[in-house]
C-alpha cells in the first residue's frame, strides 16, 4: 500500500532490548495527505539502519510504501503500519503536465500588421 503526504509530525526514537538480548530501534512519523478533506496516517520505521537511511524531515512531502497488520496483547488488538520504502516526492508529480515554457519572442498576429482583414 502506499501513501502519499507531508510530514507534520516526527515522534522521539523508542528502544529496547529483546528478551534474546538484542537491540531494537523504532520511530514514528505522522503524514498528512493534500486532498480536499486531508487524512492522517501514523507509521514506523523500525531498525536504526532504515531510520538513518530514510532521513526523514518534517515538512517533506513523502511516499511511503507500507504493510499493515495487527496484534493482540492483553485481550486488545492493535495495528501497526510499518514503512518498508520512503521516496521524496518530486516538485511536480509524475504524469501531472509541466507549464508551458514562457514565449522568448512576440507572436506574429501581435505585432503590427498593416494587412487587416477584420470585415468591421
Amino acid at each position: 500500500m502506499e501513501f502519499t503526504g507531508k510530514i507534520i509530525a516526527v515522534l522521539p526514537v523508542k528502544s529496547g532490548t529483546s528478551k534474546t538480548g538484542n537491540a531494537w530501534m523504532v520511530q514514528e512519523y505522522v503524514a498528512e495527505s493534500n486532498e480536499m478533506y486531508p487524512k492522517k496516517m501514523c507509521f514506523d520505521i523500525f531498525g536504526e539502519d532504515k531510520i538513518k537511511q530514510f532521513d526523514i524531515k518534517m515538512g517533506e512531502e513523502l511516499t511511503i510504501s507500507f504493510d499493515i497488520d495487527a496484534r493482540e496483547w492483553q485481550g486488545r488488538w492493535f495495528n501497526s503500519v510499518r514503512a518498508w520504502r520512503v521516496e521524496r516526492v518530486a516538485a511536480s508529480a509524475p504524469g501531472e503536465p509541466l507549464p508551458p515554457p514562457a514565449p522568448t519572442e512576440m507572436p506574429d498576429f501581435l505585432q503590427g500588421s498593416d494587412t487587416d482583414d477584420l470585415p468591421f
